[in-house]
């Protein structure tokens, strides 16, 4: 029996056609997955997606960053093409190197040989030292305009005379020969450390004794005090009178420093008073100087308490009281100001017991 030759060729398109149905279905299969790898992995991830990242705690992806910059245009093949580019810092941190040299500083309205001292970061002592023709140990002689000389470190400026030798001079001012020799500053050649007279040299660490110049402890009692030397402000004495509490009240309104606390070259603190600010008594007592003093007080009052106690109120514009008067605490005893050497309004207030001086700190209220 012979096999029919149409049938044959039906059964080979159908052939034909099923496997070219599957090849297009693969073919359809493997262009979705290209178009859906391109959009899942090679593009951004959806909202969706980067939500669900975002609770995982994974950070969210940075998009359309703004660099902010001005992008340069760069000719590549006559099309202008922007490129990032980064501007050179020139500022180079460079360490802090103490200073070595002598410098000069004007006073301005307001300062303080404390303030100075310690803007500068030295001791207020080594500026009344190195500048004793001007301050002669006292920094209630500074004023306004003055030039003074500032060290480059704590200790003594010393213009070197002739005779000196260096053992001599580190003795003088209880400083160590070495550090002399050795502060770069002095530039001594140490195989042949011969100094000029007249040079300046710093002894570091090296102190001295103070010249101090005060108004001597008046009591109420007689004083036998020289107004000639002290000034006019001096009282004869011989008072009875109003007796201190021992306990002191702030002798001004404001209750903060303006310039001078107390240190050894200044026995006393410089309480901030504005011009025409009353001043008052910080406790009962009997006046025993009343007006113009000598050493750069200018108008002054001190008050004698009986009871050891004496209290100093200095550079005030005038006094509201005179010699031998009783006064009570908070009493109006001045108007403040800045007579005699001072570069500003404030109050000096000294405290002293027994002849001897208190901090002031010590005895008054907490400001």
């Amino acid at each position: 029996m012979s096999e029919n030759p149409d049938s044959n060729n039906d059964q080979k398109g159908d052939n034909f056609l099923y496997w070219g149905a599957w090849i297009l279905a693969f073919c359809a299969v493997g262009i979705v997955a290209v178009l859906i790898w391109r959009q899942w992995i090679v593009t951004e991830p959806s909202s969706a997606q980067v939500m669900e990242v975002s609770e995982l705690g994974t950070p969210e992806p940075i998009k359309n960053i703004d660099l902010d910059v001005d992008l340069p245009d760069v000719i590549v093949a006559d099309e202008p093409i922007q490129s990032v580019s980064r501007k050179a810092d020139l500022f180079t941190i460079i360490p802090t190197r103490s200073r070595k040299e002598v410098i000069t500083y004007t006073v301005s309205t307001g300062d303080s040989v404390f303030a100075i001292a310690r803007n500068f970061g030295l001791n207020p002592e080594s500026i009344l030292w190195a500048n004793y023709d001007l301050l002669n140990d006292n920094p209630d002689m500074i004023t306004s305009g003055m030039e003074l000389r500032i060290p480059p470190v704590s200790g003594v400026l010393y213009e070197w005379q002739a005779g000196d030798t260096l053992q001599a001079v580190a003795d003088k001012f209880e400083a160590k020969l070495d550090e002399i020799l050795s502060w770069s500053g002095n530039q001594l050649d140490l195989t042949n450390p011969e100094i000029e007279a007249g040079k300046l040299v710093m002894i570091p660490g090296g102190h001295r004794e103070f010249r101090q110049w005060l108004v001597p402890t008046i009591p109420r009692g007689a004083a036998g005090v020289s107004s000639a030397l002290y000034g006019s402000g001096v009282c004869p004495g011989g008072y009875e009178g109003a007796y201190g509490s021992g306990a002191f009240i702030w002798p001004s309104f404001n209750h903060t420093l303006s310039g001078n606390d107390y240190w050894s070259g200044h026995l006393a603190i410089d309480i901030a008073a504005g011009e025409g600010a009353p001043i008052y008594a910080a406790d009962n007592g009997v006046v025993v100087f009343s007006g113009p003093a000598a050493g750069g007080y200018g108008n002054m009052v001190m008050i004698d308490h009986g009871n050891g106690y004496q209290t100093l109120y200095a550079h005030l514009s005038q006094v509201t009281t005179n010699c031998g008067s009783s006064v009570q605490q908070g009493q109006t005893i001045g108007i403040a100001g800045s007579t005699g050497k001072s570069t500003g309004p404030h109050l000096h207030f000294e405290v002293r017991y027994l002849g001897g001086f208190v901090n002031p700190w010590f005895v008054l209220p907490a400001p």
